[in-house]
């Protein structure tokens, strides 16, 4: 199934589903050119009512795999049984050979902890060929180039994750403002500051920033 020619979709973008905690409530589809999910994140779609017939790969080991109501969607497996890469990385990777880099990503918080901090590192390992953007019911997260500037964000929270480090950090339109500053993963971070503008500009030397952007407007910001 090819969706990439259909006009009303966004041409490069990919729905992708992993086995996190499930969204509260499922993306519009229409939106992406291609769709898929690991194999875990399989079972709560089918619970939610996702249409499963939109999905353009399942990816796995499919150890997770409970036999016949999901054979009719065995054309869409995709195996993949190295044991040394997450599903997570291993889905990327078949993305990246259908030809897209642009990932929208539900699942990757929740659940099991050390499960969320790979995904992060995993993300971290595919930032320099693909724009990944994690979604969960507090808040969009992702990593930003060194020249980054965001609109429509007033009264959110806004946290800046040095990963491991960050140099010559300038910020514009939060709170509490950086010049020239440095955050490190060992000694300072930039978490639960908040937009007072509209608009939010980040500038860095070198390093690398995990942004978080919460999805609803806060009145009463806390620092921790």
């Amino acid at each position: 199934m090819n969706r990439k020619n259909t006009g009303t979709r966004m041409r490069d973008k990919v729905l992708l589903f992993i086995n996190g905690d499930a969204p509260k409530s499922l993306p519009n589809p229409e939106k992406y050119g291609l769709i898929a999910c690991t194999d875990g994140a399989f079972h709560y779609l089918k619970r939610m009512g996702f249409p499963l017939d939109k999905l353009d790969f399942i990816s796995g080991d499919f150890d997770s795999h409970s036999g016949s109501d999901e054979d009719m969607y065995q054309d869409k497996f995709i195996l993949t049984l190295d044991q040394d890469k997450t599903d997570f990385h291993k889905a990327l990777e078949i993305i990246m050979e259908k030809g897209f880099s642009d990932v929208d990503v539900f699942g990757g918080s929740g659940g099991e902890q050390d499960h969320f901090l790979g995904n992060l590192t995993v993300a971290y390992a595919f930032k320099d060929g693909m724009k990944i953007k994690f979604y969960d019911e507090f808040s969009e997260y992702y990593f930003i180039p060194n020249d980054f500037k965001l609109k429509g964000v007033k009264n959110k929270m806004i946290s800046l994750y040095p990963f491991p480090s960050v140099n010559n950090i300038t910020t514009k339109g939060l709170n509490w403002s950086l010049t020239n500053g440095s955050l490190n993963i060992t000694s300072r971070i930039g978490t639960r500051n908040f937009a007072i503008e509209d608009e939010v500009s980040v500038e860095y030397e070198s390093g690398d920033v995990l942004f978080f952007v919460g999805i609803n407007e806060i009145e009463y910001p806390t620092i921790y």
